[in-house]
C-alpha cells in the first residue's frame, strides 16, 4: 500500500516541483515503485520526466473526470520503477468544473485509492496557491512534505497552510500528516540560510528533515533537459542532498518521527 506525499507551498519558487521529481527519482532508485501526480496545471514535473504537455492528448485532468481509465493515463518515465500521471493546461480549467462536482474535494482521493496497491510511493506536485485543486491534493494524501527556502520571508504564509491543513482534517474527517519541512536553497556560507534554518528548527511545530537542499546549478539545469538531477549530474551537491532525502523519507517509516496534525 502506498505511502502518498504531497508536497505543497502555496509560496512560489521554493523548489517544490524540483522536490517532488528528484526526491521521486532517488526513491525509484532505492527500488521503490513510485508514482509522481502532477497535479499542478503549469506541468513542471511532467515536462521535467520527459513530458510534454503540448503534445499530450492524455492527463490527469481526464482520468479526475473520468474521461479516460486511469491506466491510460500514466506513462513511463526514463527511470526503471519510476512513472507519471503528466498534468496539462487542461487542469486549469477543473478550478470551474470541480464547483458543480458532488464531494468534490475527494475526486483526486477517489483516483489515488485505486492506484495505491501499484506503488511503494504515490508524490503528488500540487500548485503554489491554496485552491481547490491544492485541496483535492492534500485530502488524497497520507502526509505532507513542505518546502521552504532558506530566505527572508521563508516563514510568511507557513501558518496559514498548517491551518488549511488542519481545517481539512476537522472538516472533511481526513488525517493527513505532516511529514516534515525541508529547507531548500541552502547556502550554508551565507550567514542568512543559516539563520532561516534555525528559525524553522525552533518554530516549525513538526518535523525537519536534516537533508538540507542547496542552491545548485545542476538542478536548476536539469528541467531544461526534461531530466531528474540523478540522469543529468548524479556527482552534483544537489543530486547528493536529494539522495540523502530520499533515504531520510524512507527511514519515516521506521523511525515514525511524522506526527498528525491536532
Amino acid at each position: 500500500m502506498a505511502r502518498v506525499i504531497s508536497i505543497c507551498n502555496q509560496k512560489g519558487g521554493v523548489g517544490k516541483t524540483t522536490t517532488a521529481v528528484n526526491l521521486s527519482a532517488y526513491l525509484a532508485a532505492l527500488g521503490k515503485r513510485v508514482l509522481v501526480v502532477d497535479f499542478d496545471p503549469q506541468a513542471n514535473a511532467s515536462s521535467g520526466l520527459g513530458i510534454s504537455p503540448r503534445f499530450l492528448k492524455e492527463s490527469i485532468y481526464h482520468a479526475l473526470f473520468g474521461y479516460l481509465e486511469h491506466h491510460k493515463v500514466i506513462k513511463e518515465s526514463s527511470l526503471f520503477n519510476l512513472h507519471i500521471a503528466p498534468s496539462s493546461p487542461d487542469l486549469a480549467g477543473a478550478l470551474v468544473e470541480l464547483i458543480e462536482v458532488p464531494d468534490r474535494e475527494f475526486l483526486l482521493r477517489k483516483l489515488i485509492n485505486r492506484l495505491r496497491h501499484q506503488y511503494h510511493y504515490i508524490i503528488i506536485d500540487l500548485p503554489p496557491s491554496l485552491s481547490l485543486l491544492t485541496v483535492n491534493g492534500l485530502v488524497a494524501s497520507d502526509e505532507v512534505i513542505i518546502p521552504i527556502q532558506a530566505e527572508y520571508y521563508a516563514l510568511e504564509g507557513l501558518s496559514q497552510l498548517l491551518e488549511t491543513i488542519e481545517m481539512i482534517n476537522n472538516n472533511l474527517g481526513t488525517k493527513i500528516k505532516i511529514a516534515g519541512a525541508l529547507i531548500t536553497m541552502f547556502n550554508k556560507q551565507e550567514t542568512l540560510s543559516r539563520d532561516v534554518a534555525s528559525e524553522v528548527e525552533r518554530h516549525f511545530p513538526y518535523y525537519v528533515y536534516q537533508t538540507r537542499i542547496p542552491r545548485s546549478v545542476a538542478l536548476a539545469e536539469a528541467p531544461s533537459f526534461s531530466k531528474p538531477v540523478i540522469l543529468y549530474d548524479p556527482r552534483s551537491s544537489g543530486a547528493r542532498a536529494y539522495e540523502l532525502l530520499a533515504r531520510e523519507v524512507i527511514s519515516q517509516e521506521i523511525d515514525n518521527t511524522f506526527r498528525l496534525l491536532s
